[in-house]
C-alpha cells in the first residue's frame, strides 16, 4: 500500500445531503455558510461530468480546500491520502463508496491527495466549490496544483486502498 495505512483523516469532512422532495420535484442544500469555517467558504463554483470508469486525480493543493459535492446520477468512490507531514493522521488511506441516487458533500483540505473513479454505469456530475480561485484573481497566478497521476513512481495507488 505505498506505505499508507487504512484510517479516518483529520479535517477531512463528509456528510450526507438531504434531498427535500415535493410534487414539483427536489431541493439540496449543497453548502451553507453556517456549517462551514469562514476559511472554507467557496469562492467560485464549477461542475464537471465523468464517464464510467474514468479517474479524476490524484492530486492535491498547497493552500486550496475542494468542497465536493457528488451528485447521485452514479456511483464515486473517492480516494484520499493524508500527505500532510505535520498531520496526526499523516500516512493515512482513506476510501469512500457513493452510491447512485445519495447525495455527499465531501471537503478536502490542503495537502490531502484526492481522486475519484466513476464506478457506475452512466455519466456522474460532481460539483466542487473550492476556497480559492482557480489561477488566482483574474487566472494570472500558477494554478495551486500538485498531480500524481501521470508519475510512474506514485505511491498514490488508487487499486492500493
Amino acid at each position: 500500500m505505498s506505505g499508507f495505512r487504512q484510517g479516518e483523516i483529520n479535517g477531512v469532512i463528509v456528510r450526507r445531503l438531504v434531498v427535500r422532495e415535493d410534487h414539483r420535484g427536489w431541493l439540496v442544500e449543497l453548502f451553507r455558510h453556517d456549517e462551514l469555517d469562514p476559511p472554507l467558504w467557496p469562492v467560485m463554483a464549477y461542475i464537471s461530468q465523468t464517464l464510467p470508469g474514468v479517474v479524476r486525480g490524484p492530486h492535491e493543493h498547497k493552500v486550496q480546500s475542494d468542497h465536493f459535492v457528488f451528485l447521485g446520477t452514479t456511483a464515486f468512490k473517492l480516494y484520499l491520502w493524508d500527505n500532510r507531514p505535520d498531520s496526526a493522521s499523516f500516512g493515512v488511506a482513506q476510501t469512500f463508496l457513493f452510491p447512485r441516487g445519495e447525495f455527499w458533500s465531501v471537503v478536502i483540505p490542503p495537502g490531502v491527495v484526492h481522486a475519484y473513479r466513476n464506478v457506475g454505469q452512466e455519466p456522474g456530475l460532481v460539483f466542487n466549490c473550492p476556497n480559492r480561485l482557480y489561477a488566482g484573481w483574474g487566472r494570472k497566478e500558477l494554478v495551486d496544483e500538485v498531480r500524481h497521476e501521470d508519475r510512474p513512481d506514485s505511491p498514490f495507488r488508487l487499486e492500493d486502498i
